[in-house]
């Protein structure tokens, strides 16, 4: 709704350096202070302490919590695209070193700080503008995986742009799931069986055995 997504706003866009600089260093506190206290106790104090900011400073810049909240959320969702998949060799073969670099980036944006992502994932506030964002990042990903598929040599399905969302949706969602919940699974058997499962899709589900030209009894 337009009122909550007024509510999550930040107030101040910073046009110096001086106060960019502030409201990263407050971005940051904000960070570190709901993964270690969690969001009920994540107060905008215990943020502008960290920060070495007055709380009046602080809301110059957040009218609230849910706002810094939001932001946090936001440059997580909108990190870009996969910096690696230019430098990958698509040669026969490297499919699934291929399908590896992919997994392996998705792992590591999101290892930094499980109990955050976890917060961002359970207490964000899901405002249009973090709608937006999970788009303009969803096309930018699958429109890159997209292009690298067309480009690889062993990659064989019947639809190259329904085969990208759907390797994006699978490697971004079950990545968020493990790296947010506390982890039953180790992150290397995580990755080899996630990577297992995309290499034999994209692969057509892996080499053929050639029919047997013999006569039945021959």
């Amino acid at each position: 709704m337009p009122s909550a997504d007024r509510r999550l706003q930040p107030r101040r866009k910073p046009r110096q350096v001086r106060a960019e600089l502030t409201r990263e260093r407050i971005l940051t506190a904000a960070a570190h202070v709901f993964a270690e206290y969690g969001y009920a106790a994540g107060t905008t104090n215990r943020v502008a302490e960290r920060a070495r900011v007055s709380i009046g400073s602080l809301y110059q810049y957040f009218p609230n919590k849910d706002a810094l909240l939001a932001e946090l959320l936001l440059r997580h969702i909108d990190r870009g695209t996969w910096p690696q998949a230019d430098r990958l060799e698509l040669t026969p073969g490297s499919l699934e070193k291929t399908v590896r670099a992919l997994v392996r980036d998705a792992v590591d944006h999101h290892r930094d700080d499980p109990h955050l992502l976890r917060i961002m994932i359970e207490e964000a506030t899901i405002s249009q503008e973090v709608l937006d964002a999970i788009d303009r990042h969803g096309r930018v990903r699958v429109a890159q995986v997209r292009d690298l598929l067309a480009r690889h040599p062993d990659v064989h399905v019947r639809d190259l742009g329904t085969a990208a969302e759907l390797i994006v949706f699978t490697v971004e969602m079950n990545t968020h799931k493990l790296m947010a919940a506390p982890q039953t699974i180790p992150v290397e058997t995580f990755e080899n069986e996630l990577v297992d499962m995309v290499t034999r899709y994209l692969s057509g589900g892996g080499p053929q055995q050639p029919a047997d030209p013999s006569p039945p009894g021959g």
